[in-house]
């Protein structure tokens, strides 16, 4: 995600701001699963595209198996991967969560990132049930899933009343027929979905609670992105600041394979 002139004048943090947060504690589990296993994370990104994710796990020395729908965003991640030298540990599959099953074995993966995906599948109980037969004993699953109350906020603080009135009694979460996003998420249904799948809870995490709302010009230099990334992991930290997180734009979920 480019921080152009045009994003810049809509008010949007640049997108490294934005998903710094998620990256830096995906490549965290990766480095925990390592340390446990004593080699490197097997990890599955499910929906993950050209690779945002992938090739800094690659570049971690992490082996990651994108699957992926689109045959065009697997090109694109094929050429980053050869870029910056990490094709060896990046293999990307055309598929979904339905074909999850015959692409990656039972118990073949050790960390499954599922990103900005349940907001677009059918059957969001079904893609995670579809992915916990893929983790090995301890497996990570991480979720990251638009959250609705985030939502509510910024559409208010955009000056779109009805919207953010219509994002709360929504029972998808969505402001109208012209909302992008077919549905959004509250933490509770995040752990319904998880243990549902068999799945242990480990941590439920508010994320991007400032990124999306700081107008872009004030995060014009490294400095202060560095500050907002800073404040965002203190909030994270802080157990009396948890209450931010049901505020934030997105919920990280982390769960564990008994």
């Amino acid at each position: 995600m480019s921080d152009d002139p045009q994003r810049r004048r809509r008010g949007h943090a640049p997108g490294s701001v934005r998903t710094a947060a998620v990256r830096e504690s995906v490549l965290a589990l990766a480095d925990e699963a390592r340390s446990r296993l004593g080699h490197p994370a097997r990890v599955v990104d499910l929906g993950g595209g050209s690779g945002v994710l992938a090739v800094p796990l690659g570049q971690a020395g992490h082996e990651v198996t994108v699957v992926d729908p689109s045959p065009d965003a697997l090109a694109s991640l094929g050429r980053r991967a050869r870029e910056v030298g990490v094709s060896e540990r990046i293999t990307g599959l055309q598929g979904d969560s339905s074909v999850l099953a015959d692409l990656v074995p039972a118990g073949g993966a050790d960390l499954v990132c599922c990103h900005g995906v349940l907001e677009y599948v059918d059957d969001p109980a079904a893609t995670v049930a579809a992915v916990a037969p893929v983790l090995a004993p301890g497996g990570v699953l991480s979720l990251v899933v638009a959250q609705r109350l985030g939502t509510v906020l910024a559409r208010a603080l955009a000056g779109r009343f009805a919207q953010a009135r219509e994002v709360l009694e929504d029972p998808d979460g969505r402001w109208g027929a012209d909302d992008p996003l077919p549905r959004r998420f509250d933490p509770d249904r995040m752990r319904e979905l998880v243990t549902g799948a068999g799945l242990e809870v480990v941590h439920v995490q508010g994320v991007r609670l400032f990124a999306d709302l700081v107008p872009a010009a004030f995060l014009d230099t490294e400095a202060d992105r560095a500050a907002l990334l800073d404040l965002e992991a203190a909030v994270a930290a802080d157990p009396a600041a948890a209450v931010l997180g049901h505020v934030a734009a997105a919920t990280h979920v982390v769960a564990r394979k008994a």
